[in-house]
């Protein structure tokens, strides 16, 4: 049995900037994620706004946090999934690779994956010329034409990124307008490089071992055009990884945990920052303000709760 006054689950900004303010606070910290340390913002392949910094890669930004973390002591465990979880009483407990940890407080930062057409195609084919992540595999396309799917800010930041390597960039989005801000719309726009076709969706991914085109259906007259691209980049948002959580703090009908103002679920002593909370806005700052509201509540709480 390992206790710390609080756990943080999920160590992307959101999971980081807890940990900082915790740790700051001579709080005992563990900050536990099933995957690689950084979150969705290590595949992020620019980051020009984050305030106070000159543009930077999403990558350092996170390596700069870690080391923050882990140099005002917080105990970093990651590639740990979670296999059992207690947020019954004072003490919540959870088991990962075999340890159990306790803890006082517990803040659930765990993110989303990206979100997936659903087609047998894009499964059979992925990794094999679809991706999701432009940093991990734009120049494995160098001098080939590709395909992008989506038309927020990510897919349309991400687009303008992959003509560093692609000969030709075709956005596909199945609305008639961009759901991105006007910048990205018009940086997008004013490259030569890329190609829009709008009000569409993707029928189906081509190819044997590897793919080869991408077959589109027109929303407004039904009609079927194959795209050449041996990429094709989704980037059409995220699923909360709350499935875990289903029974343990209350979740709406889109799988996204349900907090106040203070961060704090539908169980004493359980808070929940980033992504995986409702919320309208998700960006790299919205998720550090989280974690930091996250914080200052969960130190809050145990100031005020009583002994177990």
């Amino acid at each position: 049995m390992k206790e710390f006054d609080v756990i943080v689950v999920g160590a992307g900004p959101a999971g980081l900037t807890a940990g900082i303010y915790l740790a700051r606070a001579k709080q005992r910290v563990l900050i536990v994620d099933q995957a690689t340390v950084g979150g969705q913002v290590i595949l992020t392949h620019a980051v020009a706004n984050y305030p106070g910094l000159p543009e930077t890669s999403g990558y350092q930004l996170v390596a700069t946090m870690r080391k923050q973390a882990q140099d005002f002591g917080c105990t970093l465990l990651s590639n740990s999934p979670i296999t059992d979880i207690s947020f019954r009483g004072n003490v919540k407990s959870l088991v990962a690779k075999g340890e159990t940890y306790q803890a006082k407080a517990v803040i659930l930062a765990v993110g989303g994956d990206p979100r997936t057409l659903g087609l047998e195609s894009e499964t059979r084919l992925r990794g094999k010329g679809i991706s999701y992540c432009a940093t991990c595999d734009g120049d494995f396309f160098t001098g080939q034409e590709i395909v992008v799917i989506g038309g927020g800010n990510s897919a349309l930041e991400e687009a303008v990124s992959l003509t560093t390597y692609a000969s030709k960039v075709t956005v596909v989005h199945q609305f008639d307008n961009f759901q991105a801000y006007a910048h990205a719309v018009e940086e997008a726009e004013h490259n030569p490089k890329i190609h829009f076709i709008m009000e569409s969706l993707v029928e189906e991914f081509t190819g044997d071992d590897f793919l080869t085109s991408v077959r589109i259906k027109s929303k407004k007259d039904g009609q079927v055009t194959e795209i050449p691209a041996s990429g094709a980049f989704i980037f059409i948002g995220y699923v909360p990884k709350t499935k875990p959580f289903l029974d343990c703090v209350e979740l709406n009908k889109s799988g996204e945990i349900m907090v106040d103002d203070g961060m704090a679920t539908s169980v004493p002593g359980v808070f929940a920052a980033g992504d995986a909370r409702k919320k309208r806005f998700r960006q790299i700052t919205t998720a550090v303000s989280d974690g930091t509201i996250a914080a200052l509540s969960a130190m809050e709480y145990m100031a005020t709760a009583k002994p177990a």
